[in-house]
């Protein structure tokens, strides 16, 4: 096989600690971790969070996969493409190959060496991979520190769906453990090679976690992580006055303020991977009104964004007209539709409604309830009358996936990538999401997936953007970033150090102020 020759983003994390003897060396001068840090979570953490291979691509997992789990490449500070397991990787000339060279000497939480065995089992076990498994024609073990993904042709954008896990393929597994216990053991018993080790869970209540003290980047500072589920923003909010937890995510605007004027507590903003979007399942139905650009482009006319964004963050969401985070890679910058609800009724009325339209339902994604509810009173000011159906988020995620709910939904979405790997689900026909395809848009798709001139490729990626936006396929509202509130306890919450990123990462630097 020809030499791998062209080196593709080749660096090392600069926390990597050295090298020696083909081995990763200890840390020096770093304390044991010590103490107990807790978080407040909004929802509940799935079972299934705990074992990567089960999840979607969603990045809510994140919150378990970056304690417990490591990928060979991964989202970190600076970089959303930082080589971790893997020292670095590199591009054949044809395109058609990647090689990535993988750390020696790490060991899984319970011992077990970590090779390209494991790699090569965590991708093909994943769920999420349907896109890199399409595109993955085999995975070579070179020898058990080298690996290589064999594509059936050039895909651009491999490293944008393994690199950033947009899908959970990237995330590493141990083979023999995984083998010997099956997945149900594994969900009950997780072991990783992540900075935190699994010590418990009690659905719905907490996830316990407890440092690993050989992690390779450094040795975390606290010694144990505790993530409580805690659905009620005014819970968690009040479980941070009194000390029970000590970072309280996602608060309500009435309550980060009243947060803000306690002196011993701070807020936090994070966020920024998530967009906020309307939905419009029905549009592909000629006999919904939702099928006419008219009504859509009424609906988003019909949104007070800027009041919103007061309303529910403070705001400190950036409004926009994309459905791709500015800071993503071909991402197309598209100004918010504006606020018009007398151009709205106009719409509405030339579509042939003057009176307006019973439009269904609209489900909130949970838990954004009372962002669904001041969506759907916009709604109901220019006469778009919907019901408003709240759900289990488990239930209503299902529900999507399956594509078994009518109506509209303020949804959100948040993978990691570019702009076309974000689109993926939502806007070719084959997409996990999509409900119905404009021809046109599909052939840009399909052609920018093969296309390896990087110019040329933004110039459809952008088309396609502007094209969504002008037929007002979506709704977008704005990139979500969001209060939350930080205890006196804590020294660094590492909101943000990943930009974006919504959670405290790396958990290997969190801190707890010293006495």
């Amino acid at each position: 096989m020809k030499r791998l020759v062209r080196e593709f983003a080749w660096m090392l994390v600069a926390l990597c600690t050295p090298l020696v003897a083909g081995r990763v060396a200890p840390a020096e001068a770093q304390t044991k971790p010590e103490g107990e840090m807790r978080w407040a979570l909004y929802v509940t953490v799935a079972p299934a969070w705990l074992d990567p291979g089960e999840t979607s691509g969603f990045i809510t997992p994140f919150w378990i996969q970056y304690a417990l789990h490591d990928a060979l490449v991964k989202p970190m500070p600076g970089n959303i493409m930082t080589p971790s397991l893997a020292e670095g990787w590199t591009l054949s000339p044809d395109q058609r190959v990647y090689e990535f060279r993988l750390r020696r000497g790490l060991k899984f939480h319970n011992g077990d060496p970590f090779t390209a065995e494991d790699v090569k089992f965590s991708f093909y076990r994943a769920k999420s991979s349907r896109i890199l498994k399409e595109k993955v024609r085999d995975v070579e073990i070179v020898d058990p520190f080298r690996i290589r993904f064999h594509l059936h042709e050039p895909f651009p954008d491999f490293m944008a769906f393994y690199g950033t896990l947009a899908t959970a393929s990237g995330w590493v597994v141990p083979k023999k453990y995984v083998e010997k216990v099956g997945d149900a053991g594994f969900l009950k018993h997780p072991i990783g090679l992540g900075p935190y080790k699994f010590v418990k869970d009690t659905p719905g209540i907490e996830l316990v976690m407890e440092a690993n003290e050989s992690y390779w980047r450094k040795v975390p500072s606290v010694k144990r992580l505790i993530f409580k589920s805690v659905t009620e923003a005014t819970t968690r909010a009040a479980m941070l006055k009194k000390g029970e937890v000590d970072i309280a995510y996602l608060l309500d605007a009435p309550t980060a303020l009243e947060l803000k004027r306690d002196p011993n507590l701070k807020l936090a903003f994070s966020g920024a991977i998530g967009i906020h979007f309307i939905d419009f399942f029905d549009q592909w139905d000629p006999k919904s009104p939702w099928h006419d650009r008219r009504v859509r482009m009424a609906a988003n006319l019909a949104i007070d964004r800027r009041a919103l964004n007061e309303a529910e963050t403070l705001g400190a969401s950036r409004l926009t007209g994309a459905m791709v985070p500015r800071k993503f890679e071909f991402a197309l910058p598209l100004e918010t539709y504006p606020f018009d609800p007398a151009k709205a009724k106009q719409l509405l009325a030339e579509a042939g409604y003057p009176n307006g339209f019973d439009a269904g339902n609209l489900y909130p994604y949970p838990p954004y309830f009372q962002m669904g509810e001041i969506v759907a009173n916009d709604l109901a000011t220019v006469g778009i009358r919907t019901k408003f159906v709240t759900m289990e988020r488990a239930a209503f995620q299902k529900a999507w996936l399956s594509k078994s709910l009518k109506g509209v939904c303020v949804c959100v979405h948040a993978l990691y990538g570019n702009a076309a790997s974000r689109m993926a689900e939502f806007v070719p026909g084959d997409g996990s999401f999509s409900r119905g395809v404009d021809p046109d848009v599909d052939a840009l798709y399909k052609q920018q997936a093969r296309e390896t001139d990087k110019k040329k490729r933004e110039a459809m990626l952008h088309q396609i953007q502007q094209l969504l936006y002008e037929r007002v396929r979506f709704g977008p509202i704005w990139e979500y970033i969001w209060p939350s509130g930080i205890g006196p306890r804590v020294g660094e919450p590492a909101l943000l150090k990943i930009d974006p990123y919504p959670w405290s990462a790396p958990l290997e630097d969190v801190t707890l102020k010293t006495k």
